[in-house]
């Protein structure tokens, strides 16, 4: 039956002492150069492997961060992990990701996995039913940091977040259809429970009140936002009565999927209705006409989180006020909103 080799197995085969070749295999300044290398050539031909993970148990640090993301299948989420990587990986920290899969009580059983395996900080983006946060009280209490980022809790929970301003994101997706003479606006939107959906449905109902224009309950739709929804968006419009002619939905994914199948109805688009999407996704692009949307940097809310989570590891900020750090946001208008020469 295999058996690691450890350190009393290679002390033992060179009759030293255990902390001399723990010390030798550590590059400790007081062992001799030649009693390293004849360390280093016995551990090698021994096949010796350091238990890095046991060691920093010891030091009680683990260079494990966790995330919990509500799913992996998104290119958002893929921009956001991939910040998160070279960050951590720069700074000699592994990433441990789980995903809750849009559920609360996968969330928390993810968040006891991540605390059983010691990990030095959390990084959550919320799952769309999350409406108690006592699953996160033991990060807290043992002051292991913990960061929120994109889908985040309310005030009252005290812990750092990264987020754009989804509210003026909203009313800038809004006002552009506004401006390009659009009048009957429908919002698309995922579960009004989570902040980016409140905060941009928010967004959008102050554009139409300032402009004057007028909102009806038939105009705004809570969805999945799934590729699906976005087929059936279009199926639900075609025979709706009283179209609207802009439509403002909050993924673009399901925005492309509704092109395309509304496209297939006959409908033009911006002719009958002008879309906005949001995150600006490369299927954004990959549509026709191109889909004008909300640009969500991705990468830069991974690396931002990070940046963050590392200046509480390293106590450069302090325990104390949490930290709410608000990245920029762009609208990028394309064909799919353009004013149409006719209606």
């Amino acid at each position: 039956m295999f058996r690691e080799t450890t350190i009393y197995d290679i002390a033992e085969a060179l009759g030293l002492s255990a902390a001399t070749v723990s010390r030798a295999l550590k590059d400790h300044p007081a062992i001799h150069e030649n009693t390293k290398k004849l360390v280093r050539k016995k551990a090698e031909e021994m096949e010796y492997r350091f238990n890095a993970f046991a060691s920093n148990l010891r030091r009680r640090k683990t260079n494990t961060l966790g995330v919990i993301v509500p799913r992996l299948n998104s290119n958002f989420m893929s921009e956001v992990l991939s910040g998160m990587e070279r960050v951590a990986n720069e700074a000699g920290y592994n990433l441990l990701i789980t995903q809750s899969l849009e559920s609360m009580q996968k969330e928390a059983a993810n968040a006891l996995t991540m605390f059983n395996s010691r990990v030095d900080g959390l990084l959550i983006s919320l799952a769309y039913d999350t409406t108690d946060y006592a699953h996160f009280n033991r990060f807290m209490e043992r002051e292991i940091p913990l960061l929120f980022f994109d889908r985040v809790p309310d005030d009252t929970f005290g812990a750092d977040s990264v987020t754009i301003n989804n509210f003026e994101a909203g009313r800038d997706a809004t006002g552009h259809l506004l401006e390009e003479g659009r009048r009957r606006i429908m919002h698309v939107t995922g579960d009004l429970r989570r902040n980016v959906y409140a905060d941009r449905h928010r967004g959008y109902l102050s554009a139409l009140h300032e402009s004057g224009a007028v909102f009806s309950d038939d105009l705004l739709l809570v969805k999945d936002l799934s590729e699906a929804a976005g087929a059936g968006l279009a199926l639900y419009l075609h025979e709706k009565e009283d179209k609207p002619d802009g439509i403002f939905i909050a993924n673009d994914l399901c925005a492309v999927s509704f092109i395309k199948a509304y496209k297939e109805r006959g409908y033009r688009i911006p002719g009958d209705i002008a879309v906005v999407g949001f995150n600006d996704d490369p299927v954004s692009q990959f549509i026709d006409p191109q889909l004008t949307t909300v640009r969500y940097p991705g990468t830069l809310v991974g690396e931002t989180a990070l940046h963050a989570l590392m200046r509480r590891l390293s106590r450069v900020s302090p325990p104390g006020k949490p930290e709410k750090i608000m990245l920029p946001h762009e609208l990028v208008v394309r064909r799919s909103s353009a004013q149409a020469e006719s209606r």
